[in-house]
């Protein structure tokens, strides 16, 4: 049976929490309909943006719940598995899968002093176990552990189901493996799309971005694949105009967390953003800057609705 291909701009959803510090579903909502409507080609949860690493089990399950019953099958939905054992990991991947996850990213364990022959085995014994398409998580920048390219082809060319890959290094590593799967792996690039376009250039099929700047990255994906010159011009001034907000965010987990949840919050009309410690909390500057990005996005748009002319004039083009 010949495979589905995935491809585009996942974004990936923040978790926003109640008065009880608890996820909020209404506003998971509220972010899901606004991706929808932008026209996202997916939706990927529990990755770093999530905050995967301050979710209990109980709650990662639970947010891949809502997401699956709010999306009711309009997009594919991505879940990442972040659990510490194979056992755990097995369990978490069938029980999305049994609620409609369409495929799955193993993060590597953070499990200190393991080999790199460990961490393959690991991720081979919980692919093996899935019955939807796999892709591995590697991110040799943000995250502890990560792996060689040479074991992610091990992985790739041994299990049939890993199939894709989120893939976050530095965008001329990735454009390498990129070049030997040679079309045979669906990457997907990270890192808010601060190298989306050497991404696109070397061949990666889409990119998982935190979702503030969505309807931008969906035009810049879409200007990519209509092929032409003029086309492709549009795309690299779109990127360059919004390159400071992603470099912003880029300086730091910490920093896209804070400031990138305002944002998003900002627009798609979610308010207020709570904060939990030990969270910092925004300074006056840094919300005024928040702001100045606010003012040149607009609300986020539906699709068909057109980009903010502010947007467009930053980028010095016309759609």
């Amino acid at each position: 049976m010949e495979r589905i291909r995935y491809s585009g701009v996942y974004p990936v959803l923040y978790t926003y929490r109640d008065e009880n510090g608890r996820p909020d579903k209404e506003a998971l909502r509220r972010q899901i309909e606004s991706c929808i409507a932008a026209g996202a080609d997916g939706i990927m949860i529990l990755g770093l943006v999530t905050e995967v690493f301050r979710l209990s089990t109980e709650e990662r399950m639970e947010i891949v719940k809502w997401t699956l019953e709010i999306v009711a099958g309009r997009v594919p939905v991505a879940v990442t598995v972040a659990e510490q054992t194979t056992y755990g990991q097995i369990d978490f991947c069938r029980e999305s899968t049994r609620l409609g996850a369409t495929w799955l990213i193993l993060q590597p364990p953070t499990l200190k002093g393991a080999t790199e022959s460990q961490l393959v085995k690991f991720l081979a014994t919980v692919a093996d176990a899935c019955t939807v398409p796999v892709a591995i998580q590697n991110n040799p920048i943000s995250m502890d552990v990560s792996l060689s390219d040479a074991s992610l082809l091990d992985l790739h060319r041994n299990h049939p189901n890993i199939s894709l890959m989120k893939a976050e290094g530095a965008a001329l590593a990735v454009a390498e493996f990129a070049r030997v799967t040679a079309g045979t792996c669906d990457i997907f690039a990270g890192h808010s799309g601060v190298e989306y376009m050497t991404n696109l250039r070397s061949g990666c099929a889409g990119l998982i971005p935190a979702p503030e700047l969505l309807d931008v990255q969906l035009k810049i994906h879409q200007l990519w694949k209509e092929g032409s010159e003029g086309s492709r011009e549009k795309a690299e001034a779109l990127h360059r105009a919004v390159l400071p907000v992603i470099v912003l965010m880029s300086r730091g987990l910490s920093y896209q967390l804070l400031y990138g949840k305002i944002l998003m919050a900002k627009r798609i009309g979610l308010d207020p953003v709570r904060t939990t410690p030990p969270e910092p909390l925004p300074t006056e500057f840094g919300l005024k800057e928040i702001g100045h990005f606010f003012d040149m996005l607009g609300p986020l748009n539906a699709a068909g609705q057109g980009l903010s002319p502010k947007v467009l004039k930053a980028a010095g083009i016309s759609l």
